[in-house]
């Protein structure tokens, strides 16, 4: 398949992937005869292991060196590999906690603004009957 195709199914814009090839993130794409990428199901599934690894926030840097690491063998490396999965993960629980402390805090915002408009508007159309 195309660029454009693999771009709508992987949800990656067409410079993006370009991009991603060029700096080693996905294997080079096979070529036509007349030079145009022709995309197989296992580029696409490289595609989706740098989507999902970078919408969870992992560096390009990060991930080209665990994507280093994993094709210098399968059995090689498995402790390095295993301890950057595990850093990456610390850091996005980190900010999953802060993003979760900032949501308690307008919640309570929220609750508060209610109750204090409640009150106003009551006073506000209260008729004192």
């Amino acid at each position: 398949m195309n660029i454009k195709k693999a771009s709508e199914l992987s949800g990656l814009s067409r410079d993006t992937i370009r991009y991603y090839e060029k700096i080693g993130l996905i294997p080079p794409i096979r070529r036509t005869s007349a030079g145009v990428r022709d995309f197989s199901e296992q580029d696409l599934a490289a595609l989706e292991f740098v989507r999902c690894f970078r919408s969870a926030g992992v560096s390009v840097e990060r991930l080209i060196e665990y994507i280093s690491l994993c094709q210098d063998g399968e059995d090689e490396h498995v402790e390095e590999r295993r301890a950057i999965l595990v850093d990456e993960r610390e850091k996005l629980q980190k900010k999953a906690d802060e993003l979760l402390a900032a949501i308690s805090r307008l919640d309570y915002k929220i609750d508060n603004y209610e109750q204090v408009l409640m009150g106003k508007e009551r006073d506000l159309f209260d008729k004192g009957d």
